[in-house]
């Protein structure tokens, strides 16, 4: 036999065993109940948003200064 078919041959046979060891392990995960809308880990959620330090002179658009009535020109 050539090298390359025996390499696509146990190529197959590993891609086998890796898929029977994967479809086996979420068999089991799923026949606990792991699906009762338990999303988090636990513990308190946070859902303020984080504080971001922005570098001097770099503002938020909310955070800008309210625009005043413009000075009506002068005329000469």
């Amino acid at each position: 036999m050539n090298s390359l078919v025996i390499d696509l041959f146990l190529c197959g046979v590993a891609y086998v065993i890796l898929i029977y060891f994967v479809a086996t392990m979420t068999k089991n995960s799923l026949r606990r109940g792991n699906s009762r809308n338990d999303d988090g880990d636990g513990g308190v959620e946070n859902l303020t948003p984080p504080k971001i330090d922005l570098p001097p002179g770099v503002i938020w658009p909310s955070d800008a200064p309210k625009k005043t009535k413009a000075p009506e020109p002068v005329e000469f």
